[in-house]
């Protein structure tokens, strides 16, 4: 039996931070100068930062691999991505969470239980979507039954109506948020803008909340994109049960730079006082 995604937490409505992971080998960006050595050093200083500034959880993503593969990424991606978790979570105290871009949840799913983490994020989970890789289709029914074959007690967070996408058929956000809870089996649900770093509109929290709590179903709603210390308060009061953050969270604002200890402080200031 997988617990609750918020039971993880200390925070009452946590705040996740996002460690961009560089390009890793094999992939068109790789700096061979810096080596592994240098990605890892890079990914541990930024959980460190995040931590240090009273972040509740971190997510680690291989950001820097794009153009991305659809959903299969090759063994020695997933193999580097386990390393690097491996430090990471030994490295910090509080939760984290794996994904895989673009939406190889098997393999995040498989990482997460070889490293200890509490929980990994979907992409597509249930559904289909056109996205810059082309159609992804959602894997929900994969996704739970390995995690029941491994003995893994990690959660799973589906997005609905995933950034840099659009939905393929039905486009209504509240009935894409029911089929992940629902017949998902979906541990949580993340509400985001169209991009990396773009404003989630609040409309669409409140419209995902008041559906999921109409019906019963105990899913935390958090806000995936665009999140910063000006609009945190007003994700939260949307009906939000947490956030997840990224570019906000980076030396000035830009999502390939590293993780600012004071855009964090500020973060967690505001969501406290929110």
């Amino acid at each position: 039996m997988t617990s609750g995604f918020l039971e993880r937490f200390d925070a009452f409505r946590p705040a996740l931070g996002m460690v961009h992971l560089l390009p890793l080998p094999g992939a068109p960006g790789y700096d061979a100068d810096a080596g592994r050595e240098g990605i890892r050093e890079r990914a541990l200083e930024d959980a460190r930062r995040l931590e240090a500034g009273g972040i509740d959880g971190i997510v680690v993503e291989n950001f820097g691999d794009a153009p991305f593969y659809p959903e299969d990424v090759p063994s020695h991606t997933v193999a580097e991505l386990t390393a690097i978790a491996t430090e990471l979570t030994d490295a910090v105290d509080v939760p984290v969470g794996i994904n895989v871009l673009r939406n190889d949840v098997d393999a995040a799913l498989s990482v997460a239980a070889a490293v200890g983490a509490e929980f990994v994020r979907a992409n597509v989970h249930v559904g289909t979507a056109a996205t810059d890789q082309g159609i992804l289709e959602g894997r929900a029914h994969e996704t739970v039954r390995l995690r029941e074959r491994i003995d893994a007690d990690v959660a799973v967070l589906a997005d609905v109506h995933v950034k840099h996408a659009s939905p393929v058929g039905e486009d209504d956000i509240r009935r894409a948020a029911l089929e992940n809870a629902e017949r998902g089996g979906a541990d949580g649900v993340i509400v985001s803008g169209p991009g990396t770093g773009a404003e989630t509109a609040l409309e669409d929290v409140e419209r995902v909340a008041e559906t999921l709590s109409e019906r019963g179903l105990e899913v935390p709603v958090l806000v995936g994109s665009g999140v910063t210390s000006e609009t945190v308060g007003d994700c939260l009061a949307a009906g939000a049960d947490g956030v997840v953050v990224g570019t906000a969270l980076k030396e000035g604002g830009e999502t390939t730079s590293r993780i600012s200890s004071e855009r964090v402080e500020e973060l967690v200031a505001a969501r406290d006082g929110s």
